[in-house]
């Protein structure tokens, strides 16, 4: 982390024998400044998972959409108020990257969907989950593709999620962002994270930003009283006030992202192109267990919808970390890639 955001934390210590302010005030008073949008369309939450729970229960959902693989917590989330879940396969011959084809295909299934409520079914609310820099493929989805989804969803009357909580490792400005175009519909809700790019995920801090307030307001009213510590807070404004933080990370990941990809090619691995800070990757060896004998772990994605057994997903760590799982690799190169 920053030591300005360390130091935040240790002064906020002396606060901690009194409740944390329910209403992140003066967090939220500052990323209304940063963002440039009014207060009450922002929640702030304890990370992005918090937010995505926060978002289903106000909205409450009859059924929800997400492209797969994907973050595992959208599904608990539409689960916990009783939503049907409909998944959309993401092709990994097409580095399962979101585009025109996925479009096409939820333009006409929200067009049947609406002849069959003209035709005499109920009118629900429905939700659909993106993210981008997606996790776990790190791909980052085409502003344009998500601007005609987000107008898609918008004549539809549906909810769409952004989930952009990896976005600071991607995006060098805000105007790259779906930020902007909160101004443009009522029905779009993003996720942000500052616990990725600050290295803060033991403190949990994250927030929503909503087009439409009063969904904001519901979503405050549905969550837990004190749920963002005093700590978390102070180092949200220290945060705030980083200005050459994210900037240099963000040079640091990408050069040691483009080693990374490069060394797990040179070793016969299928890796997946990346602008987060991790990479996916596949291979037919149980690179888990050979890697966690020699004390590195890595994330096995098989219980991820839509990937199965010998997907695994590294993060881009210091250069040292680095040259290590490159090494501890080597010997265990990867099959030829035949479409899996």
């Amino acid at each position: 982390m920053p030591e300005t955001v360390r130091l935040a934390v240790n002064a906020s210590v002396d606060g901690i024998g009194a409740y944390p302010d329910p209403s992140c005030r003066e967090l939220k008073s500052a990323l209304a400044e940063k963002l440039e949008i009014s207060g009450d369309h922002l929640v702030i939450g304890n990370g992005a998972a918090e937010l995505i729970f926060l978002a289903a229960q106000a909205v409450k959902p009859s059924a929800g959409l997400i492209p797969v693989p994907a973050f595992q917590e959208y599904e608990q989330a539409l689960r916990s108020v009783d939503a049907e879940t409909n998944v959309y396969h993401l092709k990994p011959e097409e580095d399962f990257l979101l585009g025109e084809d996925f479009v096409g295909w939820l333009e006409e299934r929200l067009s049947a969907e609406a002849v069959d409520t003209a035709s005499g079914g109920e009118k629900e609310d429905k939700m659909i989950f993106l993210c981008s820099p997606h996790n776990p493929t790190g791909q980052v989805i085409d502003k344009s593709i998500l601007k005609k989804i987000m107008e898609i969803s918008e004549r539809f009357d549906v909810w769409l999620v952004v989930d952009e909580s990896f976005g600071e490792f991607a995006y060098v400005s805000e105007e790259e962002t779906m930020i902007p175009c909160l101004k443009e519909t009522k029905k779009l809700i993003i996720l942000r994270s500052f616990t990725k790019m600050y290295g803060i995920p033991g403190l949990r801090l994250g927030f929503c930003a909503c087009a439409d307030s009063v969904l904001a307001e519901k979503m405050e009213s549905v969550r837990q009283p004190w749920s963002v510590s005093v700590p978390a807070q102070a180092a949200g404004v220290a945060i705030l006030q980083e200005k050459t933080w994210a900037g240099d990370v963000r040079s640091y990941v990408e050069e040691q992202r483009i080693y990374l990809e490069e060394a797990l090619q040179g070793l016969g691995f299928r890796v997946f192109s990346s602008r987060a800070n991790f990479l996916l990757f596949y291979s037919d060896k149980p690179l888990a267990e050979h890697l966690k004998k020699r004390g590195i772990l890595i994330r096995d994605c098989r219980n991820f919808a839509g990937l199965g057994e010998g997907y695994y997903r590294v993060a881009v760590k210091r250069e040292e970390e680095n040259h290590q799982l490159i090494e501890a690799l080597a010997g265990f190169g990867g099959d030829v890639w035949q479409n899996r």
